[in-house]
């Protein structure tokens, strides 16, 4: 017997992904997902011979092993991802739709794949990644109104925002349950409108956000700024979806949010000048745990006592 699994990061980019392609491929499977920052998914994946899964928005590079295990084990994969990848290994098994420039998101490479079945979906999950003028000018292709356009970016912000914590028990909605509950709708217009989901997700983001610009950032200067969250449920919430709206509102800046994990450690937000939007990734990389893309990237766990010297780095990097 045959099983499908699908593994998927918890954000936006990951649920619509996954959305678009169980639109065009109807179909039950076991779900495997988290946190937004829960990102080496495969290990928690067990397969056989034949068994067939589809992984959505997870680095490769990350979850590498993991990989030639599954691989090893005779199951067929398809990897799409936009994360850093490294080599990416050659097998007749192995599907592997990947591609690292800043302008793409995993949503944005299964609408090509599935010849642009369910573009709102890829949208939506376009201005969830922070990829607001890509998402803005495929709603101009499509020649959608001003009031459509703000209804998806609204959704992909909410969606995005559900996804962000390191617990799974700070978050409104369990991904998967996130997922199962958008499913159905072709259209993701109409789950904004109707689905109670959103509505919850709309009520606590803005409850969040308004404790969040409340704070005043820790350092900043015409090229960087350094904000630090405190050791709170809605500050976990609210890091990742925050950053993206720093950047939107000071393009010129590069922004690091450090944020109290709730274990001992602090996670981190990394987002470029979007006037130069690179080596978010490579500047996460340096640190065990970091790793993202080019534009937006994080570090999931670091201690207390590295704090300051993270900072000096973030700052050395991004000033010009």
């Amino acid at each position: 017997m045959t099983n499908h699994i699908d593994v998927f990061n918890g954000d936006a980019d990951g649920i619509c992904a996954l959305i678009q392609l169980r639109l065009a491929e109807p179909l039950d499977t076991e779900l495997i997902t988290g946190v937004k920052r829960d990102v080496t998914l495969l290990k928690q994946v067990k397969a056989t011979q034949g068994d067939q899964i589809t992984v959505l928005d997870i680095s490769l590079d990350r979850n590498r092993t993991d990989l030639q295990r599954l691989l090893d084990a005779g199951a067929q994969l398809r990897y799409f991802d936009h994360h850093f990848a490294g080599d990416i290994p050659k097998h007749d098994r192995l599907l592997a739709v990947i591609d690292e420039s800043p302008n793409v998101c995993t949503s944005l490479l299964v609408d090509r794949y599935l010849a642009e079945r369910f573009t709102l979906w890829a949208i939506v999950a376009a201005f969830g990644d922070n990829l607001v003028q890509v998402a803005e000018r495929r709603c101009a292709e499509l020649k959608l109104d001003l009031d459509d356009c703000l209804r998806l970016r609204q959704l992909g912000e909410l969606l995005n925002y559900n996804g962000y914590s390191t617990r799974i028990e700070d978050l409104h909605f369990h991904p998967a349950a996130l997922f199962q509950a958008m499913r159905h709708f072709c259209d993701p217009r109409q789950a904004f409108g109707s689905s109670p989901e959103v509505a919850v997700l709309a009520s606590g983001y803005a409850s969040d956000r308004v404790q969040a610009s409340n704070l005043a950032p820790e350092f900043i200067s015409p090229t960087t700024a350094v904000y630090l969250l405190p050791d709170t449920a809605w500050a976990r919430r609210v890091i990742g979806v925050w950053a993206n709206e720093l950047s939107q509102a000071h393009p010129e800046r590069a922004h690091l949010i450090l944020c109290p994990d709730g274990e001992g450690a602090y996670s981190a937000s990394v987002r470029t000048a979007r006037t130069y939007p690179q080596s978010a990734s490579a500047f996460c990389r340096r640190y065990p745990e970091g790793g993202g893309r080019e534009a937006a990237a994080g570090i999931n766990r670091f201690p207390e006592t590295g704090i300051a010297g993270l900072i000096t780095d973030f700052v050395a990097t991004f000033s010009r």
